[in-house]
């Protein structure tokens, strides 16, 4: 049996299957790690991270070094947490020591296995970065995890917005730093913008632990990270608004199936031609006025107040779809933002541009070494594989799952949906039970909520609304007789503790069977169907789950519409039990993942040539940040302004006046290279209707306009030396029309795929579909 073991893994290795990194290895180093523990006891907190410090002599970790390093690990954080590292803890340390993404489940300790295998790197010399899915767990996780980063010797950070610039880069400093995503990545885009080598936050790492790796390689991977800067005041056409405002569905504008369109009908363009005083959209006296309707039926149509967004404290704030909460100093490009400011009758912010972008695969580039751990990775393993060369390793449960998972309950529609589902919160409530229900939206919860509280079954709501607290509601949904409904669990990073988070009543509520988690429909991703089960069953605790779905949920209806004939639901409950209605929300399902790895393909199909200009560019930015290379250019062109600079100013102060005026005006025309290529993104899908390539297209509009942009900052550089006001303390650029941004935020900018016709006419015959089917 053991030769079929080992024959079966290396088989599964060579054809590459998802989850087949092979794991014998480690395996065989547990009982030496075991064998370290009476010894290790005996020492000192001084001696432990003497001997933690003696790894420090070795480059790179062989399997003395594993064992030597987990049995430390362990030793440190018994002292440090009170916990002893499980044997399958260990084995993740040592994969992401190894550079894989583990599958780790919810529950099974992922965020000590990560503090151990960053504190291995640390000792071999190396800066790790811990990227979390947010602000809230990249700081928890730091200082929870710092007594055992302590006892083994090694200093430890976090980022976060509230940090001023020197506390970032003090963050930074330390051997190991936790941060978000968007943080990390921010800073990295701040970093390009600096006129100061002094300035820069991020020391270069070498090694990324990525924590909920699928939510950050895949999800999140699909919207790069966009930063743009304040220009000037917002302007919104309030009385487009207004007119938009008024019309109808179906009569005045038809939207497709997917949601990401929205047209007029000709009743609609009438209707606001003649609201406008008569003129004509569609001449090139009216084109201006069109594009200003479109936006505004955008943000009518296809953006949902609670759904994509909130009003909170007079102002628009984005809801994050992969996570449910707020997407902090996030917001539409600006025509966007502005015609939803206007719909929901608020002042515009600020006009901006945008300054640089990056997507996370580029940001994970730039780390000579990835590893990651998530609980849920074999589904998504192709994509890792695909995007940054990850092979996925399956680490066991230390305990066996024994979960009981149910058959999804399906109904006619959502409305007989919504009633079985609080009817199954009332049945299992009355067993005192503690019940977790997942939603899809901030309205939806509040919906159920409602529904709840009207039915005598009092709930706590976690969404976007107070994700603040979080972690404290999270922390209880274990308790005796407790209701929590929340939106998307997955990232929300804190362990459910049948009892309470202190496991004061475990016992009681064990004996009831555990948490009962139920998911009011099935999301677009079968992982996060799958993490929100995973909040049942931790460690071996009882559990169960249950997930309703209706044939008319937004999934079906996005997806696979054309449901085939003759299911029937039972005439009172409006419940399903075909095996074909199934098989259609599972067909939907993977439809939908299919389109998001398509988007998630396109993003970095169309960015990695922009990310191939931007490396290049860089690097000339950075020898004039670092030498006197923009003096030698602007002496270069002989100018008399420069001879009497020359003259009158202290050699170090024209060196940073020349500096200064070369970086704004580099930064700017790379800002206006994406401004065009946005442009020429926007209007691809014609070529592509032209039966051209579209991606070929795109390439022989960007590459000629790149090898414009150095010899155009060279012009304008050498016009504002000639023109701008400078004196012994500096040049005043702003006095020369030359202005930084003195603030930043993100786009949410959705890269869509860009549609060939095929797909267009697609669109539309599943439109019908879904229009006859309501």
């Amino acid at each position: 049996m053991a030769l079929m073991s080992r024959v079966g893994k290396r088989l599964r290795r060579i054809i590459q299957r998802p989850g087949s990194v092979e794991l014998t290895r480690y395996e065989a180093l547990l009982p030496a790690i075991e064998k370290r523990e009476p010894k290790l006891e005996d020492l000192s907190d001084v001696q432990l991270t003497e001997a933690a410090a003696a790894l420090r002599d070795v480059e790179s970790f062989g399997n003395e070094q594993l064992v030597e390093l987990c049995a430390l690990g362990r030793e440190a954080a018994r002292r440090g947490l009170s916990e002893r590292a499980f044997d399958v803890q260990l084995l993740g340390t040592m994969g992401l020591l190894s550079g894989h993404v583990v599958q780790m489940a919810t529950g099974e300790g992922k965020t000590l296995a990560g503090a151990l295998a960053a504190a291995g790197y640390a000792l071999q010399g190396k800066r790790v970065h811990v990227i979390s899915v947010n602000d809230y767990l990249a700081r928890r996780d730091a200082e929870w995890m710092r007594p055992v980063y302590e006892l083994l010797g090694v200093r430890v950070g976090w980022v976060e917005p509230s940090l001023t610039a020197g506390e970032r880069r003090e963050a930074y400093s330390a051997e190991v730093c936790y941060g978000a995503v968007s943080e990390i990545g921010f800073d990295v885009l701040r970093d390009r913008l600096i006129t100061r080598e002094e300035d820069r936050a991020q020391a270069s790492p070498d090694v990324a632990i990525v924590d909920e790796a699928d939510s950050v390689l895949v999800d999140e991977a699909r919207v790069p990270l966009v930063m743009a800067g304040s220009v000037d005041a917002g302007i919104a056409d309030e009385e487009v608004a207004n007119i938009v405002r008024r019309l109808r569905p179906g009569l005045h504008y038809e939207t497709d199936a997917d949601g990401r369109n929205v047209w007029l009908t000709s009743a609609g363009a009438s209707v606001v031609e003649k609201s406008l005083g008569g003129v004509d959209l569609y001449d090139e006296e009216g084109s201006d006025r069109l594009a200003s309707v479109n936006v505004a039926l955008h943000a009518h149509a296809l953006l949902t107040r609670d759904v994509d967004y909130l009003v909170r404290d007079g102002k628009v704030q984005l809801i994050n779809a992969s996570r449910g909460r707020i997407a902090e100093l996030q917001r539409w490009p600006d025509g966007l933002q502005a015609a939803v400011e206007a719909k929901e009758q608020l002042a515009p912010s600020d006009h901006g541009e945008i300054l640089d972008s990056i997507t996370v695969q580029a940001l994970l580039a730039g780390y000579p070494q990835v590893a990651g751990m998530t609980g849920t990775a074999v589904a998504v393993a192709e994509q890792l594989r695909e995007f940054y060369k990850l092979e996925v390793a399956v680490i066991p449960p230390n305990t066996p799952n024994v979960r009981e998972d149910s058959p999804d309950r399906i109904f006619a529609s959502p409305g007989k949906k919504l009633r079985a589902i609080v009817e199954e919160i009332r049945t299992v409530h009355e067993s005192g039970r503690p019940i977790l229900v997942g939603t899809q939206d901030v309205a939806e919860s509040e919906e159920l909520a409602e529904k709840l509280a009207k039915a005598g079954l009092p709930c706590v709501v976690l969404n976007a609304r107070n994700d603040a607290e979080e972690a404290a509601i999270i922390a209880e949904a274990g308790t005796y007789d407790r209701i929590t409904v929340s939106t998307q669990m997955a990232g929300r990073g804190t362990d459910i503790r049948l009892g309470g988070a202190d496991g004061a009543d475990r016992e009681r509520v064990a004996e009831l069977g555990g948490l009962h988690v139920i998911g009011t429909a099935r999301y677009p991703s079968s992982r996060l169907d799958d993490q929100l089960r995973g909040r049942a069953g931790r460690q071996g605790d009882p559990g169960s789950s249950v997930f309703f779905a209706s044939l008319n949920d937004e999934l079906v209806l996005a997806n696979a519409p054309d449901v085939p004939e003759g299911i029937e639901a039972d005439d009172d409950t409006g419940e399903i039990t075909d095996p074909a209605a199934h098989r259609q929300i599972n067909h939907a399902q993977r439809v939908a993942e299919g389109v998001d790895l398509e988007i998630h393909r396109n993003t970095w199909r169309y960015t990695r040539l922009i990310e191939h200009q931007r490396a290049e560019l860089l690097k000339w930015r950075d020898e004039i940040l670092g030498t006197e290379a923009a003096r030698e250019l602007l002496e270069a062109a002989e100018t008399d302004r420069f001879k009497e600079l020359a003259e009158s100013l202290d050699e170090d102060v024209l060196t940073r006046v020349c500096r200064e005026v070369v970086l704004y005006h580099l930064d700017q025309l790379w800002a206006d290279h994406l401004a065009f290529l946005t442009d020429v993104r926007e209007t691809i899908h014609l070529r592509a209707m032209a039966r051209e390539t579209p991606l070929d297209e795109f390439h022989r509009a960007a590459i000629p306009e790149f090898h414009k942009i150095r010899g155009e900052a060279e012009k304008r550089s050498a016009k504002t030396l000639v023109e701008a006001e400078i004196a012994e303390d500096g040049v005043d650029l702003a006095a020369a029309g030359v202005r930084r941004p003195n603030s930043t935020w993100t786009y949410l900018v959705q890269d869509n795929p860009f549609d060939s016709d095929a797909e267009q006419a697609l669109k539309k015959v599943r439109g019908l579909l879904r229009k006859k089917r309501s």
